[in-house]
């Protein structure tokens, strides 16, 4: 057994986030056996605000799916918040997920023809938490509250800005209080002044909320806006950077130039 199991495939629910021991992913098509990540261990702990970097083909996509328990490794171990979860069926990562992570998407993927505050509350009509309707309400109106959207409960996604529509994905990710949140190239259809504030939103929800936050990106300018980068590369982790506050700064200032 690896070393920082517990007992009955638990950890000790105070320490990481996630943990990954030689997580091993591999594709078969047909005849063929194709390798995508090649023993990855990690730790991530809680509270953090992190990017995961990579080129296409690199691994980074799969690695995403496989944190976000949208997909089980063939072989290795995954432990969130201190419950092993590489063993899991379909049913039970689904509800693992809808109480642990909160997902942003590039593209929204919000229903058309709904409104921010229906968008936002329908996570919860597949948790177990025993809320009311006016519970839910309540809870749906503060969170798009605190990402500016106050004014905006009724409007359908035709009549938000991207920027909005992003703001409802995330008050979305946040309605069951999830501990993690990932976020799968956040700003990639959004514009620059746009995705600045996208970032800072992120920032804020990390540092005032203490919401772990993975932002799966190809984009040094949205990396510096995080206080980790893990790179991956060919199925492994190439590099690990925990920045200082002046690298951060230092980063964001060259990608201004640029």
């Amino acid at each position: 057994m690896p070393r920082f199991e517990g007992a009955n495939g638990r950890q000790d629910s105070q320490g990481p986030l996630i943990r990954l021991d030689e997580i091993r992913k591999t594709y078969h098509l047909g005849e063929v056996d194709v390798p995508v990540l090649n023993g990855v261990s990690l730790t991530i702990e809680r509270g953090e605000l992190v990017a995961l970097m990579g080129v296409s083909g690199s691994g980074k996509t799969t690695l995403m799916n496989l944190l976000g328990c949208l997909d089980r490794p063939s072989s290795g171990h995954y432990w969130l918040d201190g419950e092993e979860v590489s063993e899991l069926s379909g049913d039970a990562r689904a509800i693992l997920r809808n109480r642990k992570i909160g997902f942003v998407f590039q593209n929204f993927n919000l229903l058309p023809r709904s409104s921010a505050l229906h968008q936002v509350t329908m996570p919860l009509s597949y948790t177990a938490e025993e809320l009311t309707e006016s519970e839910w309400r309540r809870r749906a109106v503060d969170l798009l509250g605190r990402v500016g959207l106050g004014e905006r409960l009724d409007h359908e996604p035709s009549q938000l800005s991207g920027g909005q529509q992003q703001r409802v994905a995330i008050a979305r990710a946040l309605i069951n209080n999830p501990p993690l949140v990932l976020a799968d190239e956040p700003t990639g259809a959004l514009d620059s002044k746009t995705s600045e504030e996208i970032l800072h939103l992120f920032q804020e929800l990390n540092a005032e909320k203490g919401i772990t936050v993975v932002i799966v990106t190809h984009d040094p300018g949205v990396a510096a806006h995080t206080k980790r980068i893990i790179r991956i590369k060919d199925g492994l982790i190439e590099d690990d950077t925990l920045k200082t506050t002046a690298v951060a700064k230092a980063l964001m200032a060259a990608e201004a130039v640029i």
